[in-house]
């Protein structure tokens, strides 16, 4: 397998690079692709000639090949044609630009900070009684309820709009009156329509509200439908195709059991929110920014040589750049269309003001050299591009931002980073390496020579078969003896964290392939569904490691094992448990792997598991001729004749590591107990920090009881002084 397949690239461009004379992929090669295949936002920063543009465009090509190949097919149509999804969803086209709508078409969610994003239903009415539940998923503000096919987006902001908002008002034609109460996250909120009479009411966890509006029946000439309006918020919908949480008053029915009369909301002839619409010639799926004309035409030439045996469907690039006849652009887009643009800023906004090239379709939103951009003055042309293109696709694919910048930490890149981007991952191979401080990271050490619960283990791990010629055995004290013990007990370490922290989702990281496999044999042996796990490794065929991350994703299995080239590039949020069966040898990796949990602002707990004793492993190098494929050559790299093994000093990599981010690793007994932090206090791994900003409270809540003895003693011991002091006069 080529070095770069090894990173999940196709052998198709595999073949072009190898023709190119390209080897081995640079440093950021190897972070940037799995990272960009694994479907995250990504900042990276490398030096000139490191080969970074290849680190976005191979991962690119080969995602838009293979949505065209899914189109030419008709995968992805069928699957919208078995999808369950209910009709009445959330509408992906009739939406604000930052709202984003999940493939289901049942959650909405903003993460803008400053302004309001609305959307509305794919379907209304026009007569009856109807009702829908909408709940608060997440903190922030919000507004739910009823708007006209006139509406504003911002519902509640002119008088075809009628909502109700979290801070406890109604609001109709920018009027904001008290109404009902506040209701905040899991709060569910009934939203109830009589057409008949104009009558609009909610009900927040069942308890009826009142009447909130009185609206002429004659704006609902042409439908009303469901709609909501957020500002960095979170609400699922359920218009009846599920039991409802609450009751709906008395001749009220769900929604989504409205007559034949129901009005379909237009969507370009699309149907409903899951339809899987034609690729559209002036609707790229990725648009590429370069500050220049050359750099525009570097990057273009690269894309046509990585592509060069993609075929069935071809791949279309186009150039877009000053310094061409404009009409020959869009004379090209119309003609023959563009999957990619390259392209420089003015004449990107050119054609898309003109209304020649629409983003309505746009999956990849790459800043070339972003700082020089940013410096050119673009900032509000990159945003109103980035608000232009969905956030969620009509196909349930989300859009990814990726910026290449020289200095990532420029207070313009970062700001810009913060507002567009969805937590990304900083790949900066010039800057430091750093853990976010929601992450929990602590090391446990495996001691053979003091644990010796491996010798009376019934049940055991298959270890890697390293030391199948040693004489391994109870009470024999040799180091190949301790080598063997620690992979024993490192299985029974894994299986104790779980238990201990009740884990239902981590992700695990062993060293080989090999390894992999064997922990998932044994998890499975042991427990299959408490101990549910899929493997993700580079010899798992394509589909087995696409259904696998698949599970896991969807939390059909619990565990993912894996290795660092699989695992580089995933994409799961929420995630709140990371086990390192071994240490990295290279500690920048350490900071990959626990960049796994912590994110999204929530708690992870990171634990590695570090061998006190030297660990003998398998090291097959250039002259293993079969890369380790049903290779048992034991002997040593260094002996004659080389072998496939080395010694691994678990100890010294845990130094590099500590060295690297200039810090000391917290250490816990074998028992995996992690002791609260003084300051913290207890946190829910996979939730938000209870405890924020100096958690200066919580630390004198704690220390109060200790101020109190303190007090009492001091106070005891002026008493006794004084006593003293006057016994000492009196016989004076």
């Amino acid at each position: 397998m080529a070095a770069f397949e090894e990173f999940g690239v196709l052998p198709e461009i595999a073949k072009a690079i190898d023709e190119m004379g390209w080897m081995l992929p640079t440093d950021i090669q190897a972070e940037g692709i799995p990272l960009v295949l694994g479907g995250g936002d990504v900042l990276m920063a490398a030096e000139t000639g490191s080969g970074k543009t290849a680190a976005f465009c191979l991962p690119i090509i080969q995602i838009v090949w293979e949505t065209l190949k899914d189109i030419q097919s008709g995968k992805l149509a069928k699957a919208a044609a078995d999808s369950s999804s209910p009709s009445w969803t959330m509408s992906v086209l009739d939406r604000g630009p930052a709202l984003a709508v999940t493939p289901d078409g049942l959650r909405v969610q903003s993460r803008e900070q400053k302004d309001w994003h609305g959307c509305r239903c794919t379907r209304g009415v026009k007569s009856g009684k109807w009702g829908f539940e909408a709940t608060v998923t997440d903190e922030g503000l919000c507004r739910v309820g009823w708007s006209t096919l006139e509406a504003s987006l911002d519902l509640g902001t002119d008088r075809n709009g009628f909502g109700f908002g979290g801070t406890g008002k109604k609001s109709n034609n920018k009027q904001f009156d008290n109404y009902g109460e506040p209701f905040g996250k899991n709060d569910v909120i009934t939203c109830l329509l009589d057409a008949e009479t104009g009558e609009i009411r909610f009900l927040k966890n069942g308890v009826d509200l009142g009447t909130a509006f009185r609206a002429d029946k004659r704006l609902f000439s042409n439908g009303i439908f469901p709609a909501v309006v957020l500002k960095n918020a979170e609400m699922a919908f359920n218009f009846g195709d599920k039991p409802l949480k609450h009751s709906l008053p008395p001749s009220y029915k769900p929604i989504n059991s409205a007559p034949a009369e129901i009005v379909v909301k237009n969507t370009n002839g699309q149907g409903g929110a899951n339809s899987i619409p034609a690729i559209q010639k002036n609707a790229p799926q990725a648009v590429i920014i370069e500050p220049s004309r050359e750099l525009a035409e570097q990057t273009s030439n690269q894309i046509k040589m990585f592509k060069k045996y993609l075929d069935n469907p071809p791949i279309k690039e186009l150039l877009v750049i000053g310094g061409i006849n404009v009409k020959e652009q869009i004379s090209a887009l119309q003609k023959e269309g563009a999957h990619i643009i390259v392209g420089t800023p003015g004449r990107l906004e050119d054609l898309i003001s003109g209304g020649y090239l629409s983003l309505s379709h746009c999956r990849f939103f790459v800043l070339d050299e972003a700082d020089g951009l940013l410096k050119q003055g673009y900032t509000d042309l990159i945003e109103r591009l980035h608000k232009q293109m969905p956030k969620i696709t009509p196909d349930g694919r989300r859009l990814q931002m990726i910026v290449c910048s020289a200095t990532l930490h420029a207070f313009e890149v970062k700001k810009m980073a913060d507002k567009l981007m969805y937590f990304p991952t900083w790949v900066d191979l010039k800057g430091e390496d750093a853990v976010p401080d929601t992450v929990h990271h602590v090391v446990v050490m495996v001691d053979s020579q003091k644990d010796k619960s491996w010798q009376n283990l019934r049940r055991h791990i298959t270890t890697d078969g390293v030391h199948i010629n040693d004489d391994v055995r109870p009470g024999n004290n040799t180091p190949e003896t301790l080598s063997e013990a620690v992979k024993l007990l490192k299985g029974e370490y894994v299986i104790r964290a779980i238990d201990v922290h009740e884990m239902d989702r981590a992700i695990i990281f062993c060293r080989t392939k090999l390894d992999c496999d064997n922990l998932e044999r044994y998890m499975k042996q042991l427990d299959r569904n408490k101990y549910s796990c899929v493997c993700l490794h580079g010899d798992r065929k394509p589909n087995e490691r696409k259904a696998n991350l698949e599970s896991f994703k969807k939390q059909a299995v619990k565990f993912l094992i894996c290795t660092d080239v699989a695992a580089r590039g995933l994409d799961i949020s929420g995630l709140p448990y990371m086990i390192n069966v071994t240490l990295p040898d290279e500690k920048s990796n350490y900071v990959h792997r626990i960049g796994r949990v912590g994110r999204a602002e929530r708690m992870g707990l990171a634990i590695s598991l570090v061998s006190t004793v030297p660990e003998k492993v398998w090291y097959h190098g250039e002259w293993c001729k079969t890369r380790g494929r049903n290779c048992w050559n034991t002997n040593l790299t260094d002996m004659n004749p080389k072998g496939c093994c080395i010694w691994y000093n678990e100890p010294q990599y845990l130094a590099d590591i500590e060295e690297h981010l200039n810090i000391t690793i917290q250490q816990i007994e074998p028992n995996m107990i992690v002791p609260h932090d003084e300051f913290d206090g207890k946190v829910v791994y996979g939730q938000k920090r209870l405890n924020t900003g100096s958690g200066y409270q919580t630390h004198t809540a704690q220390m109060a009881p200790i101020v109190k003895e303190l007090a009492k003693i001091e106070s005891e011991a002026q008493l006794i002084y004084l006593q003293r002091h006057l016994a000492g006069f009196s016989h004076g």
